[in-house]
């Protein structure tokens, strides 16, 4: 079972998830620091005595005061900024946007330093005042004081730029849109997460395993699913994708093969292990997600109390740019459609043979993007227009599946904002402005 949980792809899949919370950065710098001190021990051995000597100690304590007064002061004004910015992007923006801000790399690295810049100079007084580093030997630690403070400016500095339009508008759409493009080629490069695309029903001889807990599927670890199906000689089924909500006892993955009674108790504990079931939907894994954050924000700038188009316009561009990357051409597939591999196809199987996952839809994609905008603003032309505009070029994507969601999308847009305008010449331009094909369509209907 160790070994299972212990395969380099999951061990790296939850670095990387650690890597991205504060108290990680906050703790290895604290470390680091220490370390750091530690160290100089060992090069003091290869100073010359004389060398040593031409240092006094008080220019090394100079530098350790200033810094351990000034540290925590920046800190404290540092996460105070970080408090309001988060507040404030939860209430103008959308609260979904709340957990990908505190994620934000520079903030959490400048934190860390600060923080571990503190640490450095109250560890480097009290070694002082126990008299581990003598004034005889206060060369090393005041050119390390040194490098530390200009490690600290530096990191001000940075920290200083990124307030600029850290927490804007601007700022925000463009992580939400970086980090939701990022996954999402991610999960283009890896089809299905390199497992089999479950396209169809679960096998009718699969039992399921129940879930132990209601929650959001949040993160799936698959190199360690297929490898407890190769243990137990069985397939793995996930028909629900992540970002799904699933209620206690209710089946989450199915399995075809047989599991003797002994053995069962341990299969479930490890194909549960997993997977992660938890009260809030994430961005990795889940680039969904990401396109139903940004449909968010373009619909709170709709609202009444804000009135801002031009933002709902910006997203939809965002929104369009990010899935004009799609494509649900799998070339792995081909080698194994009918369940042997056809050395004359292209592509090589999925790596994960025995697990089946379901793969992106581009009608659910399109609909998480713009559904929210496309009823929030269907009164608008300036907004209805951009949207056909991004759905026509959608409409000619090389891939058919998303030209026929986008076209039935577009279908479903107009048909809304027909309705809902009010005006009979914006109804006009924007039925001028779609092509023939879909204004047939429509107007047929």
């Amino acid at each position: 079972m160790d070994n299972i949980l212990l395969i380099p792809a999951t061990l790296w899949r939850k670095a990387r998830a650690l890597a991205q919370k504060l108290w990680v950065r906050v703790l290895a710098m604290g470390l680091l620091s220490i370390l750091s001190l530690g160290l100089t021990q060992l090069v003091e051995i290869f100073v010359p005595e004389h060398v040593a000597a031409s240092m006094s100690g008080a220019s090394a304590d100079r530098l350790l005061d200033i810094i351990a007064t000034a540290m925590l002061s920046v800190t404290i004004f540092s996460m105070t900024v970080m408090v309001s910015v988060y507040r404030s992007s939860a209430s103008q923006w959308t609260p979904r946007v709340h957990r990908l801000i505190m994620k934000d790399a520079v903030t959490q690295k400048t934190l860390a330093a600060f923080i571990g810049a503190y640490v450095y100079s109250l560890v480097a007084i009290v070694l002082r005042e126990m008299g581990v580093f003598g004034d005889d030997h206060a060369l090393v630690v005041f050119w390390l004081t040194v490098l530390v403070l200009a490690f600290v400016v530096w990191s001000l500095i940075r920290w200083v730029l990124h307030l600029q339009t850290f927490g804007s508008l601007l700022h925000t759409t463009r992580q939400v849109e970086g980090i939701t493009k990022e996954r999402f080629q991610e999960r283009l490069r890896t089809p299905c997460l390199g497992a089999n695309p479950l396209t169809g029903d679960v096998p009718e001889a699969a039992s399921p395993i129940e879930s132990r807990q209601s929650g959001y599927i949040q993160h799936l670890y698959p190199e360690g699913l297929n490898a407890v199906a190769d243990r137990y000689d069985v397939h793995i089924y996930l028909p629900k994708p992540i970002g799904s909500f699933v209620f206690l006892h209710e089946p989450l993955v199915w399995v075809e093969g047989e599991v003797s009674d002994e053995d069962r108790e341990e299969f479930t504990s490890l194909v549960l292990g997993h997977i992660n079931v938890e009260d809030l939907r994430d961005y990795d894994q889940d680039p969904r997600f990401g396109l139903i954050v940004m449909g968010e924000i373009a619909s709170k700038a709709l609202s009444p109390g804000i009135n801002d188009p031009g933002t709902a316009i910006d997203v939809i561009t965002r929104v369009g740019r990010i899935l004009s990357s799609y494509s649900g051409h799998d070339t792995r597939c081909k080698a194994h459609d009918d369940g042997e591999e056809d050395e004359s196809a292209e592509g090589s199987g999925p790596e994960l043979e025995r697990l089946w996952v379901p793969p992106l839809d581009p009608a659910e994609l399109l609909e998480d993007g713009f559904g929210a905008l496309m009823r929030d603003g269907a009164q608008l032309y300036e907004v209805q227009h951009r949207l056909q505009s991004t759905l026509d070029g959608l409409m000619r994507h090389p891939d058919e599946g998303l030209r026929d969601a986008a076209f039935d999308f577009a279908a479903l847009a107009l048909r809304r904002a027909l309705h809902d305008m009010t005006f009979e010449p914006d109804r006009e331009r924007l039925l001028a402005s779609v092509s023939t094909r879909l204004r047939r369509h429509v107007e047929g209907e």
